[in-house]
């Protein structure tokens, strides 16, 4: 199956590294013109510079600000004009005791993981609809159905974007334009092979450790392993085209059968 982009210009937020450049690197490889967000100007660039290098020739556009701030976000739309795809996948994650997260900690992980994609949503989704064509994804996580004990805050901020992502399709409702959720499980992101070392032993080869981790620490996976940032840029991709255009207001899911459930 080939998809094609050419002519539709896309965003993807917090896309400097990680899942979100591999999304914008999907992307560009598809075809579409593609604007790559980070805080900093440098490690914007540099992000854009590595999606040419993975995609000779590709049409990408580094733009360095600050969306969890409407600040930002104005200074985004005065950069940026229409939209044919918007990818939020802008957030941030700490483990911390629940009992032990104050009220400008829970107003934090709201406005950066939540109202950051708010924003950019009412700023483009009106002129989507005007045109007849448009794609909203916001990036949640298994743990906006499974809440992580060790982040309730962050699991809040991904149930909270499943809700956001259902009433903005039913505002786009009839118009051409779709808005999803991309439900990521367990992620092979920078500084996790680390991390699953420091549980397994360091003297595994990296296939068995992390095949150790998943079975002892994350059992409810289906394919035993860490989903690849690629594979998440696929699924937006494939929802990003015209063949998904009966697919909206859902979560659809790229948790290797991780979260324990038939729906969604």
């Amino acid at each position: 199956m080939h998809i094609d982009l050419s002519g539709r210009t896309a965003l993807v937020s917090g896309s400097s590294q990680g899942i979100g450049l591999a999304i914008a690197a999907a992307l560009a490889r598809a075809g579409a013109m593609v604007i790559v967000n980070g805080r900093g100007q440098e490690r914007t660039e540099q992000a854009c510079d590595s999606i040419l290098a993975e995609v000779p020739g590709a049409s990408v556009r580094p733009v360095a600000t600050d969306l969890a701030s409407a600040v930002g976000a104005g200074i985004l739309q005065e950069k940026v004009g229409e939209l044919d795809i918007l990818v939020n996948n802008l957030g941030i994650f700490e483990a911390k005791p629940v009992f032990e997260i104050d009220d400008d900690e829970w107003r934090r992980y709201f406005e950066v993981n939540v109202l950051s994609a708010v924003r950019l949503i009412r700023m483009y989704l009106p002129g989507m609809m005007g045109r007849g064509f448009g794609r909203v994804m916001n990036i949640a996580s298994d743990s906006a159905v499974v809440t992580p004990l060790e982040m309730v805050h962050y699991g809040m901020t991904k149930t909270a974007l499943l809700a956001v992502t259902r009433g903005y399709a039913k505002a786009a409702a009839g118009s051409g334009v779709t808005v999803n959720s991309v439900v990521a499980g367990p992620t092979h992101t920078p500084g996790i092979e680390e991390f699953v070392h420091d549980l397994v032993g360091e003297e595994l080869p990296w296939d068995q450790a992390q095949h150790r981790f998943m079975l002892e620490h994350r059992p409810h996976s289906l394919v035993q392993r860490l989903i690849e940032p690629a594979e998440i840029g696929n699924m937006v991709v494939y929802l990003s085209s015209d063949l998904a255009s009966a697919t909206t207001g859902g979560a659809v899911r790229v948790d290797g059968g991780y979260i324990d459930s038939i729906l969604p």
